[in-house]
């Protein structure tokens, strides 16, 4: 038995794979935080406010424009990894990547992530991944995508708390995916709920520390004033 599923490995496959999660992994780990942090400011973001390399610290430490362009980053090198997936494979012979192959969409959501996360041009210390993992999703599950955000948005809208809004976003994504994949409301599989619980376990894994404040009511609200 052993034999036979090694024989029905496909090595153009495994190539295939193993080319989008490096590649992806690669653009993942240009952060555009500590990149926007080092012009605008010359500093190292990491070395400022919560120490975290993402767009909330950015806002925080930099101001609104900075977080701004990081958050725009973010989302551009989620959707250059995402994009580059749809558009290049049919090149080699896969057709329609949303339909018949979504797993090369999630393998290359989960290497963004990883990227961005633990960016290797950075000495492995990035951001939490919250920005890069809701573009991927909204690519691999559109109504998935939109519909977590759309949680997230409004659980930080009402708390004034980003992690807490972040986590939940994640949570719901798999909630979601489970309500909507077995009536058919979206056309995907199982292999999309494997997806999604990868990006919410590194999310928690990410705000770990931020679960522990939000317990011991110390975590930092965000705050909608005018700093520029």
């Amino acid at each position: 038995m052993l034999q036979n599923w090694i024989n029905a490995i496909d090595p153009q496959i495994i190539l295939v794979s193993l080319t989008i999660v490096a590649g992806a992994y690669l653009i993942g780990s240009i952060n555009t935080s500590i990149i926007v942090g080092k012009l605008k400011s010359d500093i190292d973001i990491r070395d400022h406010g919560s120490g975290n390399a993402g767009a909330t610290n950015a806002l925080r430490t930099m101001g609104k424009v900075a977080g701004l362009l990081v958050l725009l980053g973010d989302a551009l090198k989620a959707a250059v990894a995402m994009l580059a997936v749809i558009f290049l494979l049919p090149l080699f012979g896969f057709e329609n990547v949303r339909e018949y192959n979504p797993q090369f969409l999630y393998m290359a959501g989960v290497g963004t992530v990883l990227g961005h996360n633990f960016p290797i041009f950075f000495k492995f210390k990035g951001g939490k991944g919250i920005v890069v993992s809701t573009v991927a999703m909204i690519f691999a599950a559109p109504l998935v995508g939109v519909s977590s955000l759309a949680v997230g948005v409004a659980v930080i809208l009402i708390t004034r708390y980003v992690s807490l809004g972040s986590m939940l976003g994640a949570i719901s994504s798999i909630v979601l995916a489970a309500i909507f994949i077995p009536t058919e409301i979206i056309s995907a599989d199982y292999r999309l709920l494997a997806f999604l619980l990868i990006l919410t376990l590194l999310c928690l894994r990410m705000h770990s520390g931020n679960i522990a404040r939000l317990l011991r009511k110390e975590e930092n609200k965000i705050s909608f004033g005018k700093k520029s």
